[in-house]
């Protein structure tokens, strides 16, 4: 049995609900942290800031200058506080208790195959509470606008038909305009 080690690899993300990047590999290192974010940024383009955790791949030289070139500023977690980043702690506990988390694989392939069907649900199909229920792609790509209206619209007939059960309209959430860690802004912290 191959103890899981999904923490390491998921932790190297970019600060989205939404997982753009990821990679399953025996060992953590430099070349393999920055090809995954190389292949990110490529396809979504660089973030403002990474943040991630104290691993020494995260915390390599080689990394923070091909971050840097892409002008992307790396924060880290501080020291020997493993929950320093809420999104990816969040996420974390999303994943462990899921039915099928197996708790450990077999081997890195399996590790691989698990993560990967996972992510494609996490990301598509997990209406996220953070998020007022969105999934993560449909905030990411801007489809949310759409189910919003499609969510109102419902809650507007439901009401039309019964408003003697509220004592005010409903109204559909919308994500947070603003969230986020180690803003520039100190205001600019939402939940």
């Amino acid at each position: 049995m191959v103890e899981s080690r999904v923490q390491n690899v998921l932790d190297h993300r970019y600060l989205l609900r939404k997982i753009v990047g990821y990679r399953v590999e025996e060992r953590e290192v430099d070349d393999l942290a920055v090809e995954m974010f190389e292949t990110a940024i490529v396809e979504y383009g660089p973030p403002e800031f990474v943040h991630a955790d104290s691993g020494a791949a995260m915390k390599s030289s080689v990394l923070k200058t091909a971050l840097g070139d892409h002008g992307v500023f790396l924060t880290h977690n501080r020291p020997y506080v493993s929950n320093d980043n809420p999104y990816s702690e969040s996420e974390f506990r999303t994943m462990k208790y899921r039915p099928n988390y197996p708790g450990t694989f077999e081997n890195v392939d399996t590790a691989r195959s698990f993560i990967d069907e996972y992510v494609q649900w996490y990301n598509t199909e997990h209406r996220h509470s953070g998020i007022a229920h969105f999934t993560p792609s449909q905030v990411h790509e801007g489809s949310r606008e759409g189910a919003w209206t499609r969510r109102q619209e419902v809650l507007d007939a439901y009401y039309a038909q019964h408003p003697e059960r509220f004592s005010v309209p409903p109204r559909t959430h919308a994500p947070a305009e603003v969230v986020g860690i180690n803003h520039r802004e100190k205001n600019a912290l939402a939940a």
